[in-house]
């Protein structure tokens, strides 16, 4: 049954994802809501809540302020608070009440940054869709307002957060990988309001790849894709030579756990429930939406191995190879690994 989910929990709506982006970057988070989407996402889908700190406001927008479009409250209300917190810029970051009225989120930010003094952008989610689309639009937008090319500037990695890389130590890794890396959403990306310098940017996950493309084709800032991280693992130890698998990941990382499997003459699909580029699929890759996509995918398949979050074990209880536990925060909301 379409929509129908007795195993999975509600993936991560678009401004979740959005937070996600910007969360460390020391800017002013203002969520244009009644106040319920603040509390979701930082009561259940951001995992970093609890241990650090982040400056989330509710617009706290009543009826009538939805109804008459109430913009100068709202930019006063926020003048105030930026008197109060010491931030590098302000974001606004949609839900579906702004959707719904048609915010201009231009205006709205024009408005500010003139108020206040600081750099505005605005994330136009509308609560509707997955995490992954509010990723990819905060990551485009830091792109459009606060990098430029230099072939002396840094490496851009693009593409962490922990909805994306579950793994607690995945910065450390990234700069030990990378030399004189910027990780988009942990870096201070503002520092003394001169925009970065960027050489090339490396993608590391399906929602940084907008961004990306972006930079490659207006600031002339070229891009790799690949994930490294992925390949650091002791799955490939565990699969069996020649065996065919099912990888059910973010799609870069997919594609990276293929590589390697490959290198030992395995058949490998890659599936996810969020974004795939068409260019990085293979035929048989699957966009998964339904439960009964992923439980007809794997009876069909005649899979040796599958890797996967726990989750999606209780959803074939007739499976009877091997399944290997690849823990995503974004799919199954386990913070063990963060």
């Amino acid at each position: 049954m379409r929509g129908l989910r007795k195993y999975l929990t509600p993936f991560a709506p678009d401004q979740s994802g959005a937070v996600s982006v910007l969360y460390e970057l020391g800017g002013i988070l203002v969520i244009v809501d009644a106040g319920g989407c603040v509390g979701n996402i930082c009561g259940f889908d951001e995992p970093r809540w609890q241990e650090k700190k982040s400056a989330i406001f509710s617009a706290g927008l009543r009826d009538m302020d939805a109804i008459m479009g109430r913009d100068k409250e709202l930019v006063e209300k926020l003048a105030g608070a930026a008197e109060q917190v010491e931030a590098n810029f302000v974001a606004f970051i949609g839900t579906p009440v702004p959707s719904v009225i048609g915010t201009d989120y231009y205006a709205l930010s024009v408005m500010t940054e003139r108020k206040i003094k600081l750099p505005v952008i605005a994330i136009d989610t509308n609560g509707m869709e997955l995490y992954d689309k509010g990723a990819s639009k905060a990551y485009f937008e830091l792109g459009k307002r606060f990098f430029e090319y230099d072939k002396d500037g840094k490496v851009g990695i693009i593409g962490w957060n922990p909805l994306d890389i579950n793994d607690a130590k995945a910065v450390d890794k990234l700069r030990e990988i990378y030399k004189r890396a910027l990780i988009f959403g942990k870096d201070d990306c503002f520092e003394d309001g001169n925009k970065v310098k960027l050489c090339e940017n490396i993608v590391i996950s399906h929602t940084g790849l907008a961004a990306a493309k972006y930079m490659k084709e207006k600031l002339g800032i070229p891009y790799r894709i690949e994930q490294p991280l992925a390949k650091q693992n002791d799955l490939y130890e565990i699969i069996n030579p020649g065996s065919k698998v099912l990888v059910v990941d973010e799609q870069i990382a997919g594609n990276s756990i293929r590589e390697e499997l490959e290198k030992k003459d395995g058949e490998v699909t890659v599936a996810s429930w969020f974004g795939m580029e068409e260019s990085l699929r293979e035929k048989d890759d699957v966009h998964l939406q339904e439960e009964d996509d992923f439980c007809e995918l794997v009876e069909s398949g005649s899979f040796d191995a599958i890797i996967a979050d726990a989750v999606h074990r209780q959803m074939i209880p007739d499976f009877k190879g091997l399944f290997v536990e690849k823990t995503s925060f974004a799919i199954s909301g386990n913070r063990e690994m963060l």
